[in-house]
C-alpha cells in the first residue's frame, strides 16, 4: 500500500512522460499532435491534417532544427524534443466545452504546444556560419541555462526521412543522424587548458607566480611536445601561457600536477559523470590515472591524449565560469500552452551544481579575456561587444596526413555575461586552427549587429 501511494504521487509522472512508454501513442487516437515553436512563436514542427483525416508531421524549417527538434514518424520512431515532449504534444488542454463537442462529433482534440527556448534567427545564423563544415554549435544564456541554438552538421531533412532512411543509416562517413553537439566525442585540444589551469590553481596557491621559458617545444625523456608551428613564446606566466595557448608550458604544468587531484578537478567539471541534459548525450572521459606515463600526462595537460569531450559539455563548463562558478540547469522548453496560447506550465531557471568557487571562476574569466584581448582569439577583439574565450586545435592523423579539429568556447559581454557559445569544426587541414573562432565571430556579429 505504501508503494502504491509512493508510485502514484512521486513516480507516476516520470513513467507517464517517459518516451519509452508506448501507451502514450494511444493518445494519438483522440489528439492531433501539438506544435513545437521557438521562443518567438515561429513554428518548428506541426501536424497537417488532410481532408480524409490523414495526419502528416511537417517541419517548416527543414533541416535547420533536425537534431534538436528531431522527428516523429509512425514507422521510424521519435528523436530529439519530439521524443522528450511526446506526452505534452499528445495531451490536450483545450477548453473542456470544446473537448466535449469534439467527443460528440467524433473529432480529435488539438494537442498542446511546446514553446522552446530556441531562437530561429540565432539558429539560422549558426547554421549558415557553420556552412559545409562537419561540426556543431551550442549557444546558451549565461545566467539562465536556456539553450538558444543547437546545430549539428551534416544534417538531414525530417520532411523526407522515410525516402532517405536507408542512406541516412548507411552513411558512416558523415553520420548525418548523429547529434554532434551532445553525442560527438572529441579530443578537446587547447580548450581543455581551462581544466588544467583550474587544477593547477587548486594545487598551487601561488599560481600567479608560475613562470616558464618557452623555446617552442618541451622534451621529457623520449617525449617532445611542440607549440603550434613551433612558436617560441619566451618567458610566460600562467596568464600569458593561457592566452597564447603555450603547449610547452602546459605540458610542464601537467608534469607537476598530482594526478589524483587533477582527476578530481576534471570530475568536478563533470568528466566521467552524468550531464544535465534532456537529450541523449555521450559522457565525457578524463583518462589519466596514477599509472599514466609521462607522455600521456603531457599530452592530456595540453588537450590531446585519450581525454574526450562533447561541444555541449564544453558549453556547460563555460557557462559555469561566466556565471560565477554555478552551472545553471540547461533546458530547452520555455513553456507548454494549449493550442490557443493559454499557459499550462512554465520552466524557470534553477541551479544544477557549483562547479568551482566564484574566485576561481573570476580568475578563469580574466585569463579567457586575455585570450581575446592579446592572445590566440584576438580576431574577436574590437567589436561592438566584448568576448572572453579559449581557442583550441585538436590534432589527429588520417591516411591523408595531419588533420585537426578547430574549437572555440567563450561568452559575450564579459562584465555581465550574456551568451555562451561552443563551436567545433571537424577535419580541417593543419593551417585552419582558427576556423571555429571565425565562425563564432560571424554568429555573434549576426546576433549583436
Amino acid at each position: 500500500m505504501g508503494y502504491v501511494v509512493y508510485f502514484t504521487i512521486v513516480r507516476a509522472s516520470s513513467f507517464v512522460n517517459s518516451p519509452y512508454n508506448q501507451r502514450q501513442d494511444a493518445f494519438a487516437e483522440n489528439v492531433i499532435r501539438g506544435d513545437i515553436t521557438d521562443r518567438n512563436g515561429n513554428v518548428l514542427a506541426q501536424t497537417n491534417v488532410a481532408e480524409d483525416g490523414t495526419e502528416t508531421r511537417y517541419y517548416p524549417y527543414g533541416s535547420l532544427f533536425s537534431h534538436v527538434i528531431g522527428y516523429s514518424d509512425p514507422e521510424l520512431g521519435k528523436t530529439g524534443l519530439e521524443s522528450v515532449e511526446n506526452f505534452e504534444l499528445l495531451t490536450s488542454n483545450a477548453f473542456f466545452v470544446e473537448k466535449i463537442q469534439n467527443e460528440f462529433n467524433g473529432a480529435k482534440d488539438q494537442g498542446d504546444t511546446v514553446v522552446t527556448t530556441l531562437d530561429a534567427d540565432l539558429q539560422q545564423a549558426a547554421y549558415d556560419a557553420l556552412g559545409d563544415n562537419k561540426g556543431a554549435v551550442v549557444i546558451m544564456e549565461a545566467d539562465t541555462g536556456k539553450i538558444l541554438s543547437m546545430v549539428s552538421k551534416p544534417d538531414f531533412d525530417p520532411n523526407s526521412l522515410s525516402s532517405n532512411w536507408d542512406y541516412l543509416n548507411s552513411d558512416e562517413e558523415n553520420s548525418p543522424l548523429l547529434n554532434r553537439a551532445t553525442s560527438g566525442s572529441y579530443a578537446p585540444g587547447s580548450v581543455f587548458k581551462i581544466v588544467t589551469t583550474l587544477a593547477y590553481m587548486r594545487q598551487n596557491s601561488d599560481y600567479s607566480s608560475y613562470s616558464y621559458d618557452c623555446y617552442g617545444s618541451i622534451t621529457e625523456g623520449d617525449v617532445t611536445i611542440r607549440c603550434f608551428d613551433s612558436t617560441v613564446h619566451g618567458l610566460q606566466d600562467l596568464r600569458q601561457a593561457f592566452a597564447n595557448s603555450c603547449n610547452s608550458a602546459f605540458s610542464n604544468i601537467g608534469l607537476g600536477l598530482d594526478i589524483s587531484g587533477y582527476r578530481d578537478t576534471a570530475e568536478d567539471l563533470l568528466f566521467n559523470s552524468e550531464l544535465p541534459s534532456v537529450l541523449d548525450y555521450t559522457k565525457s572521459s578524463f583518462a589519466l590515472d596514477e599509472d599514466s606515463d609521462t607522455a600521456e600526462i603531457m599530452m592530456t595537460a595540453m588537450g590531446q591524449g585519450e581525454t574526450t569531450v562533447s561541444p555541449y559539455h564544453m558549453a556547460l563548463i563555460t557557462q559555469a565560469i561566466a556565471n560565477g562558478g554555478t552551472l545553471m540547469e540547461p533546458y530547452l522548453v520555455e513553456s507548454v500552452t494549449n493550442y490557443t496560447g493559454t499557459e499550462v506550465r512554465r520552466n524557470v531557471p534553477k541551479s544544477y551544481a557549483r562547479l568551482m568557487s566564484s574566485e576561481e571562476a573570476a580568475q578563469l574569466k580574466e585569463y579567457m579575456t586575455a585570450v581575446v584581448n592579446e592572445g590566440t582569439g584576438s580576431v574577436l577583439s574590437g567589436r561592438s561587444y566584448t568576448v572572453a574565450g579559449k581557442t583550441g586545435t585538436a590534432e589527429y592523423s588520417l591516411t591523408d596526413g595531419e588533420r585537426t579539429h578547430s574549437w572555440f568556447v567563450g561568452f559575450t559581454n564579459v562584465d555581465n555575461p550574456e551568451l555562451v557559445i561552443s563551436v567545433i569544426t571537424e577535419g580541417s587541414d593543419g593551417s585552419a586552427g582558427g576556423k571555429a573562432v571565425s565562425i563564432a565571430g560571424t554568429i555573434l556579429d549576426s546576433y549583436y549587429n
